[in-house]
């Protein structure tokens, strides 16, 4: 959510912004109403001042009036009294009525861009920042992976339809060995060189905690929801970790000499896939449930920009140690999140496609979540100061570090060999007994 104050201090700047993003017309002239709604509601809350303390000032000389036997003037007190009781109780019903769409208003706008987004359109116009590794050059036809998973005997796909329809799949043997492998990996190497608290989270939220992430209220149709509340309010599924780990410390005000806050934490993730019918349906590129370790991080506005650097090389160091050739993109602002201020995409290549794919999403979100979770933190006294600093807006900051199915994909795909085995990368081979390929059955 942004900030009202900054808003209505200076509406077109924030439309401009906004511009950037390509919304349509109706979100540009947001910026101007939420303005004039704070221009009102400072009227109505100044005359709803005025209603009490004439109430206040006239109150107890109606008494002293009564006592001099001035009934008739006692009574014309009484008529103002009660009117201006009146007045007031009409008018918090109009500032409910303008807080509430101003809200509304507030909460359907998207976060406002760093400065170093690229401009564009589509993900055509992202820009490389850096690459790492060669893609392999086959002398045999590459195969995707689900073919080759097929031909393993360690990917099911057609259980998976049987059991729950599309966009479901069944790893066997190997195939579930060597995701829980990764799985383990990447909490290891996050936990152990990167300093990650590990943490277990629900994975049912209520309608508040998605609210607090800005899943929604936007993005409702691509969640799953429960058919009953829980604990008295709407739930759903978890479409990432990001949504609960990021809320563990909504409604809260932090001490400076606490943050950085840095979670790392495996869950399954699920999604409807709205919108997506067509896309990727084979294999477990674009499943409606799938694993992933997120990375998230609670910081101040001053370190914010650095942790994102930060936790963005951290889901990098994932695939390096994997040996799997990807490349970082900054999003432009026509394909950026609608919570980011600044996105960076990993994206790894996959040789049976011939393309590179998004294996990690890595985002500075600025202030924006923690506005609507009441996410802040107390700066550290300066030296000398007596009284406490006021509480600021926390930045948050979140990545994959990493999707475990995709890389999967990826290691069955870059290492795959001219007989249809694969070759497991070195630093996986502790956690799968020391197995270093899989190979057809005879």
């Amino acid at each position: 959510m942004l900030d009202v104050r900054a808003i209505a201090e200076d509406p077109a700047a924030i439309a401009a912004n906004l511009a950037r993003r390509g919304v349509d017309a109706d979100t540009l002239a947001k910026p101007e109403r939420i303005a004039a709604l704070t221009r009102q509601r400072a009227e109505l809350l100044s005359e709803s001042e005025a209603c009490r303390a004439s109430r206040n000032q006239l109150s107890p000389q109606i008494g002293q009036m009564m006592k001099q036997g001035l009934r008739d003037e006692a009574a014309a007190l009484k008529d103002q009294v009660r009117a201006a009781s009146l007045r007031a109780k009409e008018l918090e019903t109009e500032v409910e009525a303008v807080e509430s769409e101003r809200l509304d208003l507030l909460m359907s706008l998207p976060n406002l861009l760093a400065d170093d987004v690229p401009p564009g359109g589509s993900e055509h116009d992202n820009v490389t920042v850096r690459s790492w590794g060669t893609p392999p050059e086959l002398d045999f036809e590459a195969r995707p992976h689900d073919e080759l998973g097929e031909a393993l005997g360690i990917l099911d796909t057609a259980a998976g339809a049987r059991i729950s329809g599309a966009r479901f799949a069944v790893l066997k043997g190997v195939g579930a060995r060597l995701e829980r492998a990764l799985i383990s990996f990447f909490l290891d190497l996050h936990t152990g060189q990167h300093g990650y608290e590990e943490v277990m989270v629900p994975y049912i939220v209520w309608r508040s905690t998605m609210t607090g992430t800005g899943q929604l209220p936007k993005f409702e149709e691509d969640l799953f929801k429960l058919s009953v509340p829980v604990n008295g309010q709407d739930a759903f599924l978890i479409p990432t970790a990001e949504v609960p780990v990021t809320n563990l410390h909504r409604e809260s005000i932090l001490e400076e000499a606490a943050l950085p806050k840095t979670y790392a934490c495996f869950t399954p993730c699920f999604r409807a896939e709205a919108g997506s019918y067509g896309k990727d349906t084979r294999g477990l590129i674009r499943q409606h449930q799938f694993h992933k370790v997120e990375l998230v991080q609670v910081t101040t506005p001053e370190e914010a920009r650095a942790a994102h650097e930060a936790l963005t090389g951290h889901a990098e160091a994932c695939l390096q140690a994997l040996g799997l050739p990807y490349r970082v993109q900054r999003l432009c602002a026509g394909d950026i999140s609608d919570g980011a201020r600044l996105c960076y995409d990993l994206e790894v290549w996959l040789p049976g496609q011939q393309a590179w794919r998004e294996i990690s999403s890595c985002s500075w979100f600025g202030d924006f979540q923690a506005r609507r979770m009441e996410l802040r933190y107390r700066p550290a006294p300066e030296e000398g100061q007596q009284k406490k600093a006021r509480p600021r807006y926390c930045h948050t900051i979140n990545g994959s570090g990493l999707a475990v199915g995709r890389t999967l994909v990826a290691i069955l795909e870059n290492g795959q060999q001219p007989d249809g085995s694969v070759i497991f990368p070195e630093v996986l081979r502790p956690y799968l007994g020391g197995l270093d390929r899989i190979s057809p059955a005879e």
